[in-house]
């Protein structure tokens, strides 16, 4: 993401507190929104993409110093080591069944925190990801939501080839869409997200 996401971690965690915590994290890929700096006792780092995790593997020895770390490159649905806290990491809407994914994780932790797309952003109207937001916002609200927060960031480009190459492999309706930056500079693009506790 060309986002600040030093802004989405402190609105992620001025909405759930992780000190102290076991975490399961959900699409871990590199670390890049829940860090250390949480408190968070140990964490199971999960994606099903294992080239992602390196970053995170990388980093173990040094910016995860003294946070028990272990590096799980699964599907979701396949591990079943407990936490207090299952962590979504904008991948729920990701996932070919996303309330099959909630139900693991309550089998896994008392809470699960989803920070995740939500539907009207027009980020994922770029990324024509419409139809998957809308089936993970469904999937929360069917779960049940104890508590929720809806915010808003922007997605910044230099210009129009940055925003293309981000958007690489995203399919030919993206691509279509994307076109209506071409030639232009200084892109900024609204992006809805919202944080739940279910």
């Amino acid at each position: 993401m060309v986002v600040d996401r030093s802004k989405l971690t402190a609105n992620l965690i001025k909405f759930y507190d992780f000190e102290g915590k076991s975490i399961v994290y959900v699409g871990a890929g590199g670390g890049q929104l829940l860090g250390p700096a949480t408190g968070m006792r140990k964490v199971v780092a999960i994606d099903s993409n294992p080239e992602s995790l390196e970053g995170l593997r990388k980093d173990a020895k040094t910016k995860w110093a003294g946070v028990p770390l272990r590096i799980v490159p699964r599907r979701f649905e396949t591990v079943n080591l407990k936490g207090d806290v299952v962590y979504f990491e904008f991948c729920l809407h990701e996932m070919s069944d996303p309330l099959l994914a909630l139900k693991h994780a309550r089998r896994l932790a008392a809470d699960i925190v989803v920070i995740d797309h939500l539907p009207g952003s027009k980020w994922i109207f770029y990324g024509a990801e419409e139809s998957n937001v809308l089936r993970s916002t469904g999937a929360a609200e069917s779960f049940g939501i104890r508590r929720r927060r809806k915010l808003w960031a922007t997605q910044r480009f230099r210009d129009y080839g940055e925003l293309a190459t981000r958007m690489a492999g995203q399919g030919a309706l993206s691509e279509r869409r994307v076109l209506a930056f071409k030639g232009a500079r200084d892109i900024r693009i609204r992006m809805d997200y919202g944080i739940y506790l279910l």
